[in-house]
């Protein structure tokens, strides 16, 4: 297995603006009225904006590649949603076979980038050369097994905390808390989904209201199959009405202070995140 160490520059969050950010935070993600489609469904369908995974997979007879835009099927459910690690991530250095279990079914292919900068996803899991990683693709709790092969490894000793009851966001470092902020979480009908999920990207949007900066995680609504066009991806972001937070008024997403989410921006991709009920 290629253990290369990542530099930490190349861990800490790549930017990409524009279009991709504007699907994530539109009005109809967790900013006013929603133009998603609630769906009963929303858990077995991507909502892609690249086209449909489960016919073209079908069809060509390929796997799909685990982003956030896709659905797959066969991968195994998170068993520990509550569950730390030592903070080990991967990140792969070219396409990498998923798999159900080691060297068993593949169902996906983990691709070298996501939303524009390095897919960087946490380690669960380890056997042998093998790493179970979390997967940034619907259904939520996605889980894939990968080969060790050509993955370079880093460890982050960043925690995130999401305790949705008290609307309350924890960031740690080294298991000590060094943030503690009240935050604005999704309502009754637009929950923000509960399990260990992680930092998926960092976006700077070239409209910096209501957020200079988007941090996508590797989730999505239970209810909302789409967010103004994307494919209802959670994220945690900022919001310039301060009133909001304490309130379960978002679309799904976690509104954050001005000062948690500088604090959040430095946090790099991949480290675990829990929210709970």
């Amino acid at each position: 297995m290629a253990t290369t160490r990542a530099p930490r520059h190349y861990l800490r969050a790549a930017t990409a603006g524009g279009l991709t950010a504007a699907l994530l935070l539109s009005a109809g993600g967790c900013g006013g009225s929603s133009t998603g489609h609630t769906s009963a469904s929303a858990g077995t369908r991507g909502g892609n904006a690249a086209g449909n995974e489960g016919g073209d997979a079908a069809a060509t007879g390929r796997v799909p590649d685990a982003t956030t835009f896709k659905t797959l099927s066969g991968a195994p459910a998170d068993t520990t949603p509550d569950g730390a690690t030592d903070g080990l991530v991967v990140h792969p250095t070219s396409p990498a076979p998923v798999f159900d279990r080691p060297a068993g079914h593949r169902f996906a292919t983990l691709p070298t980038t996501e939303l524009g900068g390095p897919t960087w996803v946490p380690v669960v899991e380890t056997s042998g050369d093998w790493r179970r990683v979390l997967l940034p693709s619907r259904p939520n709790g996605a889980t894939g097994w990968v080969p060790g092969t050509a993955l370079m490894t880093a460890h982050t000793p960043y925690t995130v905390r999401v305790d949705l009851t008290r609307r309350r966001l924890v960031l740690e470092r080294s298991a000590r808390p060094i943030g503690r902020w009240r935050v604005a979480v999704g309502g009754a009908k637009t929950p923000t989904p509960t399990g260990r999920t992680f930092v998926m990207a960092t976006l700077a949007p070239e409209k910096k209201t209501p957020s200079p900066i988007v941090l996508p995680l590797g989730a999505h609504s239970a209810t909302l199959d789409t967010f103004g066009g994307g494919p209802g991806t959670v994220a945690l972001h900022g919001w310039s009405d301060a009133s909001v937070f304490g309130k379960a008024v978002t679309h799904g997403c976690v509104r954050v202070p001005a000062d948690a989410l500088k604090a959040l921006s430095r946090v790099p991709l991949g480290s675990l995140v829990f929210i709970t009920a």
